[in-house]
């Protein structure tokens, strides 16, 4: 391991300095990481990099799923949960049963069994990549929340197909009845003991005494625990991990202070980039390893290529119908129940979605979990194989849709049918509002002192002017209660106006919110 350090810390840097790169040429940053760790793999004398199978979904889920929670508007998830319940379960399984009958049709030797494995491996498309492309162009609100929603869900359906496509293979059987009472102990209990543990850490942020640190570490530790535990129980760790996450995330202003929430943003933001970089390069360094495993079961390159070209086809194509139908069964849905929305999107949007479909952490941690012996000693049938594929279709579907997408946003020119009014007027709207109501509530619960006080009085100018804030000249040490006593029922506000707004862009309030963090930090050095 020491002696491998000096190659590790390089790697560092190589994706630092790649990551640096993308942006600077506009490029989603995992498809110059891939390509990067396929490039370094050849280098003669390069570390073969081994992780152990069983440490994979260890090391590198619980932490992005977790983060990915702490991102996700549970507002949004509810508004959309139609549609993105139908990405996260109802695609997935159609394109694990897509890939299953078309590998098990066309690749010799490969059963069902295995084709459903290889089918949880490469169903769920990766949100990271998207995310890395989505910010150099402008899409709709809808659509970025769709795919926020989706990603955090799909890891879990993927994966339980993933789990018992393996415990059929392992037991070369399948039992209904006892698969159902599996699956859904999986997503119950898993959901179950992701609140509990979210309880419990958000009580221990609450009541003990930490500090800024304290609870960075805690955050840190979370996803770890809940996930551990679920999986001890044998349910769902992603479920498990994606509840606690949206539990604490939701209630984030009740149990941590500004410093905390400030302080752990950063933190965690730098955390999830390694992560992401680390495990972007991995898929790449590790493609000449599974490419003499390839030899070693007699299956020529060219032809494995074939197979990952063709099962990357039906993941895109399926994924494209797929959005096409849930669209036809929105509309006919709205007949008979209430959707979020029952305006026509057109044909630009569903295609959009359905092209955002690139592959990339789940699938790869999934595929190397996969074990090299089962139980009974034997080699597991087709891992290498399997492996190769997986490899492909991440590598194709980065190159293909992740270079491609923003040509097509910025060609077919979305527009947010959904949205009521355009952002920027909608967050300008909310500081107005907020200035009026803090106006409101300083003239009526401190009368006395903005009549006596040229501090205060000063601070009301510079709101009414719209210019919110404080600094070292507005405010002195005499008027923090009274200034700390106004972010709280700015707070207060925000939150109650988001809850009331159902069609309010929930990242408009988070954004005041932090600016709010922002003010109380000033305080401490005024």
């Amino acid at each position: 391991m020491l002696e491998n350090f000096p190659f590790y810390l390089g790697l560092l840097i190589i994706i630092l300095l790649l990551i640096m790169l993308a942006n600077k040429i506009k490029v989603a940053y995992p498809v110059l990481l891939v390509l990067a760790g396929l490039a370094i793999s050849f280098i003669p004398g390069v570390p073969v990099i081994n992780i152990e199978p069983e440490l994979i979904f260890f090391i590198f889920l619980p932490p992005l799923l977790y983060e990915a929670a702490w991102t996700v508007s549970w507002k949004e998830l509810w508004r959309w949960r139609r549609i993105i319940t139908s990405f996260a379960f109802v695609v997935v399984f159609l394109s694990a049963l897509s890939v299953a009958l078309v590998a098990n049709y066309l690749i010799p030797g490969f059963s069902l069994a295995l084709g459903f494995v290889l089918g949880g491996i490469v169903s769920p498309p990766d949100a990271v990549s998207a995310g890395a492309i989505l910010k150099f162009v402008k899409v709709p609100k809808t659509i970025s929340s769709i795919l926020e929603g989706e990603s955090l869900l799909n890891d879990a359906s993927s994966l339980i197909i993933f789990r018992f496509a393996m415990i059929a293979v392992a037991t070369e059987q399948f039992l209904f009845y006892k698969a159902a009472a599996s699956f859904s102990w999986m997503i119950f209990g898993g959901v179950g003991i992701g609140l509990l543990i979210g309880w419990l850490f958000m009580k221990a942020h609450k009541y003990l005494p930490t500090d800024a640190n304290a609870d960075i570490v805690l955050s840190l530790l979370t996803p770890y625990i809940i996930y551990l535990a679920a999986e001890e129980i044998h349910s769902s760790g992603v479920l498990a991990v994606v509840s606690g996450g949206l539990l604490l995330s939701n209630n984030r202003h009740r149990f941590l202070n500004s410093r905390s929430r400030l302080q752990g943003i950063n933190v965690w933001e730098s955390f999830c980039f390694i992560l992401n970089g680390l495990v972007f390069m991995l898929i790449g360094l590790d493609l000449p390893q599974i490419t003499r495993g390839l030899e070693e079961v007699n299956i020529s390159l060219p032809t494995a290529i074939g197979y990952g070209v063709i099962i990357t086809a039906v993941l895109i194509v399926g994924r494209i119908l797929s959005s096409y139908g849930a669209v036809v069964v929105t509309l006919i849905a709205r007949n008979f129940i209430t959707v979020a929305d029952s305006r026509n999107p057109g044909l630009k949007t569903p295609f959009i979605l359905g092209w955002t479909g690139m592959r990339g952490v789940v699938s790869l941690a999934a595929a190397l979990s996969i074990p090299v012996y089962l139980n009974n000693g034997n080699g597991f049938p087709q891992r290498n194989l399997i492996l190769f594929i997986t490899f492909i279709v991440i590598l194709l579907t980065l190159l293909i849709q992740g270079l491609t997408l923003p040509y097509f946003i910025k060609k077919i020119k979305l527009t947010d049918i959904y949205d009521p009014i355009p952002r920027d007027e909608a967050a300008n709207n909310i500081k107005q509002e907020l200035t009026a109501y803090t106006l409101n509530y300083l003239k009526t619960n401190y009368s006395e002192q903005v009549k006596s006080n040229n501090s205060l009085q000063h601070l009301i100018q510079k709101w009414e002017h719209r210019n919110n804030g404080v600094d070292d000249e507005s405010i002195g040490t005499d008027l923090k209660d009274i200034y700390l006593d106004l972010l709280v029922q700015q707070r207060q506000w925000l939150i109650n106006k988001n809850k009331e707004d159902k069609t309010l862009d929930e990242s408009i309030i988070r954004r005041q919110m932090h600016y709010l963090d922002i003010e109380e930090e000033k305080l401490r050095y005024i």
